[in-house]
């Protein structure tokens, strides 16, 4: 048993089906399945049933296949630790970062790592937190940026400092002009553009003092929020470092004035997993001012 032995069986698991494992290693059919045959008979079990158009894992299958993605996760890692070992302070570094990062993470750690270490150069994928953590569990990125909260299970994180949420918008909802800080329950009856994923946060918090928030609209996006909220279609309710993201020329803000609703971004990883001496130093970097 080696390991291209694993990975032919492991797409095999993947896929479900011989054939379409095949296409994804870009080989024939045949010599995949005589591959198969031979493993099975080198460990002496059945390690799939074959059915007309699939197969199924047997008990001894489920076995090797979680063993296999241990041993080839392993694999590869010992590779880019070889490899980064050679390069040393070089290379690409692969982060995934949500949108309402983006101005923190470009005014501090990303701008201070660069500096620092200039012969680097950068990798960006952006989605919203489950997709960041979801590239993070695929080896894709090594380094994830998220905003709290966040599910910490799997993870090693690190912080930067926090910040209040704010709520933005145009002349015309400015309820008190003297004023560059609200209450809660100044947000009564307003209409709310928010990011979704901070939709439970922000009814939590309203409900506890004491009314339901009218949500007129839900987003994936920070820009988006800031986008409404310019356009005069309500109070948008964004991380404060979030307000440089978009164009805000008809926007005022007003920071909230509750514990409950201050955020954070952190860097994450995947706990007891290897990572390189890049981004070992950019989480070392992360968060310092």
């Amino acid at each position: 048993m080696d390991i291209r032995q694993l990975k032919y069986f492991l797409a095999i698991a993947e896929e479900g089906q011989i054939t379409s494992a095949a296409k994804k290693l870009q080989m024939a059919q045949p010599p995949l399945s005589q591959q198969l045959k031979l493993l099975e008979e080198e460990l002496g079990v059945t390690l799939v049933e074959r059915k007309p158009r699939s197969v199924q894992l047997t008990d001894a299958g489920i076995i090797l296949r979680n063993r296999a993605q241990q041993i080839l996760e392993l694999t590869d890692s010992t590779a880019r630790e070889i490899t980064d070992f050679v390069k040393g302070l070089n290379g690409t570094l692969s982060i995934g970062t949500v949108s309402s990062s983006g101005a923190t993470l470009l005014t501090e750690s990303l701008s201070k790592f660069h500096k620092t270490y200039s012969g680097v150069k950068f990798e960006i994928h952006e989605g919203n937190t489950f997709m960041i953590i979801d590239l993070l569990s695929k080896g894709i990125v090594e380094v994830g940026i998220v905003r709290t909260p966040f599910n910490t299970s799997n993870l090693e994180y690190r912080y930067a400092q926090s910040e209040p949420m704010i709520a933005v918008m145009t002349q015309e909802y400015d309820w008190t002009t003297t004023e560059d800080t609200i209450d809660v329950n100044e947000l009564i009856d307003k209409p709310l553009i928010i990011y979704r994923r901070f939709e439970q946060l922000i009814r939590e918090t309203c409900l506890k003092e004491g009314f339901d928030p009218v949500i007129f609209c839900k987003n994936d996006d920070a820009r988006t929020t800031l986008f409404w909220a310019n356009a005069g279609l309500g109070i948008g309710i964004v991380p404060k470092s979030a307000l440089d993201l978009a164009n805000r020329e008809n926007l005022i803000y007003k920071e909230i004035r509750n514990e409950a609703l201050r955020t954070q971004i952190a860097a994450i990883w995947i706990k007891d997993k290897y990572i390189s001496s890049l981004a070992t130093k950019f989480i070392e970097n992360f968060g310092q001012h």
